[in-house]
Order: C-alpha cells, then sequence, then structure tokens
C-alpha cells in the first residue's frame, strides 16, 4: 500500500555513485540497508504528499523540467534530523539556484492548487540527500564517524526530476532538466 508521492532531483552518474558509496560503507557494516531495500535512487525530495493525483503532476512537471537547465550541487556536509526515524544525510550548500529552483516548483504545483506541506514550504525546506535511515540510536556516532571518512564535498549536476511512489519506490514517471522529452 502507498505511503505517498515524492517529486524527487536526480544526480549525473558520478555523483549519484558518490552517494551510493555512502549507502554501500553503511550496508556492509550492517548500519543501515533500509534505502537500498526499498529500492530508492539517490535524490534531494522537493515536495511530498500522501495524497496527490500522478496524472495531474505529469504535465507540471513535464512544462517545469523543459525550462530549467542541469543544476550545480556540492554536498559539503553531514547531517541529522530532529525525530524518531534516526535519519543522516549529505546536506547540499544551499546556493541561490538550488533555491530558486526549489521555489519556483512550488510556485508552479501552488498555481495548479496544489497545496505545499509545512516541510516543503520554501521558507522551511531543509535540502537532503538521505544516506541512512532508522539508523539504531547506539550506532549514530558511528554512522556519522564513518560518513566523516567520505571526501567531501562532492560535486556534480542535478539532470532530471521525477515522481515516485514509495514505499517501496516506485518510479512514475521523470524527465530530463533542460528537456521535454522522457528520461
Amino acid at each position: 500500500m502507498s505511503q505517498g508521492y515524492a517529486i524527487e532531483l536526480y544526480f549525473d552518474p558520478a555523483l549519484e555513485n558518490q552517494v551510493l558509496k555512502a549507502w554501500n560503507v553503511l550496508a556492509r557494516r550492517q548500519i543501515s540497508t533500509q534505502l537500498i531495500e526499498i529500492e530508492s535512487r539517490p535524490h534531494i525530495t522537493l515536495f511530498s504528499s500522501p495524497f496527490i493525483d500522478p496524472a495531474k503532476l505529469e504535465n507540471i512537471v513535464k512544462n517545469f523540467a523543459s525550462k530549467q537547465e542541469p543544476l550545480a550541487l556540492t554536498f559539503s556536509s553531514i547531517g541529522s534530523l530532529p525525530g524518531d526515524n534516526n535519519v543522516l544525510f549529505l546536506a547540499p550548500t544551499p546556493s541561490l539556484s538550488l533555491l530558486q529552483f526549489h521555489s519556483h516548483l512550488c510556485d508552479a504545483l501552488k498555481k495548479e492548487g496544489i497545496e505545499i506541506g509545512d516541510d516543503y514550504r520554501p521558507d522551511s525546506w531543509i535540502p537532503h540527500c538521505l544516506v541512512a535511515q532508522d539508523v539504531p540510536k547506539s550506532r549514530m556516532a558511528e554512522a556519522f564517524s564513518v560518513l566523516k571518512d567520505l571526501k567531501l564535498p562532492v560535486t556534480g549536476y542535478a539532470m532530471d526530476i521525477g515522481l515516485v511512489e514509495f514505499s517501496p519506490v516506485r518510479e512514475i514517471f521523470s524527465f530530463m532538466l533542460g528537456n521535454s522529452v522522457e528520461a
């Protein structure tokens, strides 16, 4: 049964591989394997909702993607969010281009009557790329230590935007940035 939908920003292959390296080292140490198990793909979540009509979103996202260019990204720090699910993430440097990209997407969604939840409003959104979730509390320090061994910063580009249903993750559609042809 679906838990919701998310619009996700995907990376170029080299940057995606850097994130997968973090996932794999945490999995090998048996700290966190959940992102691999739910068949996720490295990404930054731009919007999420438990209830959405994917067909309505497809044209919005397609039109939005066609007007965008690949977006430079730099993952420069490691972080964790408050809450019970013990997540760790790589944080992109919050560049003006990334923040504007997100804000313009929210504007496009609002224009079509789609409500933006508190976590994804431009004034409260925390851009991040999950590398672990449901990390046992007793292993959070170890997980941080493992991630500190990554050679940050890592740079690359956001190349695609897509809609997924979760969980497990199932891609519904994706579009290349700057191109209205389906990826």
